[in-house]
């Protein structure tokens, strides 16, 4: 904490998801947000904390992770499962190395049956994506346009397509400890129990934050884990 005693809010802490929060999803920071998150850093701590890999998360953010480390108090990727304290890391964990190699090719498998088997106006590619601390699975393929996305996000909604394929694995995978989050438009995250976006509290324990905000486009699960796991 002696590192942000100069900040006014030096016990409060500003995390930000990445899509539709700082910026549009898929897309990159506009300069009017960066200007906003530059004067916040000079009242109090601030982080950013997404889902998608560091490097997605750098290009949305700018391009460079020399900039965006130095632009951020704390940098959280994959939830939290790849982190940074003032530019320097702090630890990152494996989502195959939980499960197992023969577990986790299983659920590959299964996943890659399923999606050949829906039948939907538009596929296009790239339908799992390994992170280190989860997988991201999307039934259009995570190449779709954003037209394309919009196409699936509304043929979602009526015919209920991810939510269809979640009950599926929860069935399927019950006994292997995973949570299957359902976010943005075309896709769903698998990870273990616990490595949700709350994963990334116990990095910043150690600083004894009095105040956690966390800013996001879906915060209504998280909001109410983290003022669980804080009390």
């Amino acid at each position: 904490m002696a590192e942000f005693t100069e900040r006014e809010l030096s016990d409060t802490i500003c995390l930000f998801d990445v899509d539709n929060t700082l910026t549009p999803a898929m897309r990159n920071v506009e300069i009017e947000m960066v200007q906003i998150l530059t004067k916040l850093r000079e009242k109090c701590v601030i982080g950013f904390l997404g889902g998608s890999n560091l490097v997605k998360i750098t290009n949305q953010l700018g391009g460079s992770l020399d900039l965006i480390l130095n632009s951020f108090d704390y940098a959280f990727a994959e939830n939290g499962l790849t982190a940074f304290r003032l530019g320097l890391p702090i630890e990152t964990q494996s989502f195959i190395n939980f499960l197992g190699e023969d577990r986790y090719k299983k659920l590959v498998n299964f996943c890659l049956h399923y999606i050949a088997d829906i039948d939907l106006p538009i596929k296009r590619g790239t339908f799992i994506e390994y992170r280190t601390g989860m997988v991201n699975i999307s039934p259009i393929g995570r190449n779709a346009s954003i037209e394309e996305r919009n196409i699936f996000e509304d043929y979602d909604k009526k015919f209920g397509i991810r939510s269809s394929f979640v009950e599926k694995l929860k069935e399927e995978f019950s006994d292997c400890g995973l949570v299957f989050s359902i976010g943005g438009q075309i896709s769903f995250d698998v990870f273990p129990l616990g490595w949700d976006k709350t994963y990334a509290l116990r990095h910043i324990e150690a600083d004894n934050f009095k105040n956690i905000h966390f800013f996001g486009d879906k915060t209504f699960e998280v909001s109410v884990m983290i003022a669980h796991r804080r009390s």
